[in-house]
């Protein structure tokens, strides 16, 4: 059973940090590019960073120099290390996992980020 299981979440400040994690299982993590987006209420899903295989790494204009993704395969895990936070940042954060060979695709259920004064 694959599972994606986000964390790190929560309630900050403007201009405060968050590092969300993504843990993945049951899949073979090395070969499954890794993305973070975000969702609201009012907009659709939308992709915020992306890391491939082999460590590269793309991101929206709206969070470059902001936000850095990462991963670690030894841990299953992709992260989002998130600085200079701001209002409009406020999203649930789900990762996905996307197999570099076939049409697969696995979704976490999310983790809420709340930035607010």
């Amino acid at each position: 059973q694959v599972q994606l299981v986000e964390s790190g979440g929560g309630l900050v400040e403007p201009g405060g940090s968050l590092r969300l994690s993504c843990v993945a299982s049951g899949i073979t993590f090395s070969l499954y590019t890794m993305y973070w987006y975000r969702q609201t209420p009012e907009k659709e899903r939308e992709l915020v960073a992306g890391i491939s295989r082999n460590g590269s790494t793309n991101y929206v204009d709206f969070v470059k120099g902001r936000f850095t993704i990462s991963r670690d395969n030894a841990k299953n895990t992709v992260f989002l290390q998130m600085n200079r936070l701001k209002l409009e940042d406020t999203a649930v954060y789900l990762c996905l996992a996307k197999f570099d060979r076939g049409p697969l695709d696995y979704w976490g259920q999310g983790t809420q980020v709340t930035v607010s004064s």
